[in-house]
């Protein structure tokens, strides 16, 4: 495979510019310059893409699951044999280092049709027995043409979470990867056609989401949307397709709480609370962005935190030591340093960070910023209500079980969050209490892909992963059988 500047549209088996000709511009994070062009597509490459996917449908829906699985199986294997190509294009499209496109997008990408391959071959219904009067059994089938719409901080990862699912359970896709981070889904579409995928399964169409977004969102031919991103985009797909019966699943923000209590295993959780703040800058949904510490260790677990977020080498993501790269895009960029302005206004006191970063030479007008720890917040600020998708984190002392819990569920949001302590009975009793779609106990992102994944409040509704996911793309009818 040989790297291309310039991303085409996936339709009916072929790759396409743009109906009306229109190109975006792409730009890398790591060197804030532009490297590329993708479509800026409309909706009529959306009816194109629909139509293609509806007219690939019967044929792929009848294929047997066997014959699926192994092509996904192949998709799968290519994606691992193109995986040092796939992590240097995640992390030259996305700023993120390539230590971690290499160890965990490509990797997950591949597990994710893996998984879902094998899943579908142990997806099945249920059965009832009226007593001996009649049978009750379940089918399930095939949607038709669904939209997969995925976000710009795990490109490839999530992309396929979705994708793998759809196309497992015999439905053809229409997929709107991030127009920020377009690279990897184009190089998708050209291994899932190596693999043998019939062509109009799998659509790619490249563009801006205000543009192309209502016609996918309201085509009379799409049957589901699963969408993961902004609580704000999310809104407005439910607003333009829970009128017309979509099925929906919405995976959305998150203001997620890290609670450490004083007995909790002082080493680990220090280091985990580094991955789960700062991992991919912060711009990971799981995040945990307000670190709540109980106040008998607070001195010396601040202290710790603070030496282990200034050692993180920061610089090029090309380069294998880096563990911070850069931002996704200069809007983004801006967005978190207004954050910044925001907390100090708010009281908060930078205990880390908390500027941009300019490096000399290609990376000069990179995206960058320094790993930002903030202190001296109220739990109810706009900076620990709001969701800011950045390398910020603030830091609370707490004293009671029930005043932590009262501000980690002070939020709008309830993806996800993590406890850590040694005491049994309180993990149990506060992972009932915290408003919250998932939980780690002393630990943080352990993710078993047969196991839901999603959050309450505006963090989302319905669950990936899993049987759940495989359940979302099908339709269930029961027959009942008189005996």
């Amino acid at each position: 495979m040989q790297e291309t500047h310039t991303i085409l549209n996936f339709i009916a088996g072929e790759f396409q510019p743009a109906k009306n000709g229109a190109t975006l511009d792409n730009y890398s994070p790591r060197t804030g310059q532009i490297y590329g062009s993708l479509p800026d597509s409309s909706g009529e490459d959306v009816m194109l893409a629909v139509e293609a996917a509806h007219t690939a449908f019967p044929q792929w829906a009848n294929t047997p699951v066997r014959e699926r699985s192994q092509i996904l199986r192949r998709l799968a294997q290519l994606i691992g044999e193109h995986a040092p190509f796939l992590a240097t294009v995640e992390s030259t499209d996305n700023g993120k280092p390539l230590s971690v496109a290499k160890s965990i997008d490509i990797p997950r990408s591949q597990q994710n049709f893996e998984f879902f391959a094998d899943a579908i071959g142990q997806f099945s219904g249920q059965s009832y027995d009226m007593d001996g009067t009649a049978l009750n059994f379940t089918l399930r089938s095939p949607l038709g043409v669904v939209a997969c719409i995925s976000p710009w901080n795990l490109p490839l990862y999530l992309l396929t979470w979705k994708i793998a699912p759809a196309l497992a359970a015999g439905n053809t896709v229409v997929a709107k990867p991030s127009e920020i981070t377009p690279m990897s889904a184009y190089w998708l579409c050209h291994l899932a056609k190596e693999a043998g995928l019939p062509a109009g399964v799998l659509n790619m169409v490249h563009g801006q989401g205000q543009k192309i977004g209502p016609t996918l969102n309201t085509h009379p031919l799409v049957k589901a949307i699963s969408f993961t991103g902004s609580t704000e985009t999310g809104k407005k797909i439910a607003e333009d397709a829970a009128p017309l019966f979509k099925k929906l699943s919405l995976e959305m923000g998150g203001k997620n709480p890290n609670i450490i209590f004083a007995d909790s295993q002082f080493d680990e959780a220090v280091n985990t609370t580094l991955r789960s703040s700062f991992a991919n800058q912060g711009q990971i949904c799981l995040c945990g962005s307000r670190i709540f510490v109980e106040k008998k260790i607070y001195e010396p677990f601040k202290s710790a935190l603070i030496d282990r977020v200034r050692s993180l080498t920061q610089g090029d993501p090309l380069q294998p030591d880096t563990q911070q790269g850069a931002l996704v895009s200069k809007d983004h960029l801006e967005k978190v340093l207004r954050y910044i302005d925001l907390a100090k206004n708010e009281g908060g006191r930078i205990l880390c960070g908390g500027e941009r970063v300019f490096f000399d030479g290609p990376l000069k007008e990179g995206y960058y910023m320094q790993p930002t720890l903030i202190e001296n917040l109220d739990a109810f600020c706009r900076t620990n209500q709001e969701e800011i998708f950045g390398p910020v984190a603030t830091i609370t002392p707490f004293e009671t079980e029930d005043e932590v819990v009262e501000w980690a569920n002070s939020t709008r949001y309830g993806l996800a969050g993590s406890i850590w302590t040694e005491n049994l009975s309180r993990a149990h009793r506060l992972a009932r209490r915290l408003d919250s779609g998932l939980l780690w106990i002393n630990t943080w992102m352990m993710r078993d892909l047969r196991t839901p994944f999603g959050g309450v409040k505006d963090s989302g509704v319905g669950r990936e992963g899993g049987e759940d996911a495989l359940r979302f793309f099908t339709e269930v009818k029961n027959v009942c059988i008189k005996t």
